[in-house]
């Protein structure tokens, strides 16, 4: 067992999307993890339960993370980190050039500001590596200080802790509906979609996982999947049932980038806003929904298909978009 701290209340909803069904012609259901955890939530709170269960068994007070600006995953570690009367640090790197002043000050930086959180920049928006070694030197100064940092890292080598959240929300979905023909989430760090993925497998079920591509392209996702896969293995045996095959991406609305609105990101905050009242961002949400209606005129996902999206949230940077959302 993975030390782990409870951060969700309890399952989140799965509900049907009746006006999307009819209008699809599908039999869609959202999982609600734009519910899970703290105020504006998001799947990010399921992947924190495990980070935040080995910061508290190694005694740490002090949380260290990196995110894009608009990070929900760094926003959600500051409001557990307060929950928890511990300290926290958020690097934000600049993933997405030429943004206007809300993008840098409101949404999740906000937010995270509110919560009395120490914001330190990074100035690669692709180098992970370097932004886990921005974070180590930040540690050591904290230790210094006798303070004990606890980081959560944003380059591969490190064991997936995040991606058990996701086996767990697997089972749990199982357990509220066992009969989907398709999953579709959102695919950019991986953990969600790997975590998902193995979580099915492990679990006897063998239905598609769809990742959105929502950073790079499938042809790079695919493998970094793989991997983390591999990773995976060795904290939850079922991530060994997991075959090459298994692993889908698609990235018909990454277009133009990581961040950024197109085409089909604009129609499927649409789609979801007038038919089901319900909202996506433009990062993740927007661009992992946007699968669904594209496959279902492809004819790869087929007419009366009972389709799962997981809603994986990220409200909060609606706010940082108002610019490019007056459009939509």
């Amino acid at each position: 067992m993975h030390p782990r701290l409870p951060i969700l209340s309890g399952p989140t909803p799965l509900e049907y999307a009746k006006g999307l069904s009819e209008h699809l012609g599908i039999e869609l259901h959202i999982k609600r993890d734009d519910l899970a955890g703290p105020t504006l939530g998001g799947n990010k709170a399921r992947q924190l339960e495990y980070y935040f269960g080995a910061a508290k068994a190694e005694n740490a007070d002090v949380i260290l993370i990196t995110g894009a600006i608009q990070s929900n995953f760094a926003r959600l570690a500051a409001a557990v980190a307060r929950r928890e009367g511990m300290e926290v640090v958020v690097q934000l790197e600049d993933r997405v050039p030429g943004k206007a002043a809300p993008y840098r000050s409101g949404g999740n930086v906000l937010l995270s500001r509110l919560m009395g959180a120490e914001i330190i920049h990074y100035p690669e928006g692709e180098d992970e590596a370097g932004a886990d070694a921005a974070l180590h030197t930040r540690a050591e100064e904290l230790k210094a200080e006798g303070k004990h940092p606890y980081i959560i890292h944003l380059s591969e080598g490190h064991p997936p802790l995040g991606a058990l959240g996701y086996v767990d929300a697997a089972h749990e979905i199982l357990a509220q509906k066992d009969d989907f023909d398709v999953f579709v989430t959102a695919s950019g760090s991986g953990s969600t979609h790997t975590g998902l993925l193995a979580g099915l497998r492990g679990a006897g079920c063998n239905a598609p996982v769809i990742g959105s591509c929502v950073r790079r392209s499938a042809d790079l996702q695919c493998p970094r999947i793989g991997r983390i896969t591999e990773r995976l293995a060795a904290l939850y045996d079922g991530a060994e049932r997991v075959s090459d095959g298994d692993v889908i991406t698609w990235d018909g609305a990454l277009a133009p980038g990581y961040g950024q609105l197109g085409p089909m990101s604009r129609h499927a905050m649409r789609l979801m806003a007038h038919h089901e009242g319900l909202m996506l961002d433009p990062v993740y949400t927007a661009k992992s929904f946007a699968a669904i209606p594209a496959l279902v005129e492809s004819g790869e996902i087929a007419t009366g298909s009972k389709v799962c999206f997981i809603h994986t949230g990220g409200l909060a940077a609606l706010f940082a978009y108002e610019d490019a959302l007056t459009e939509v």
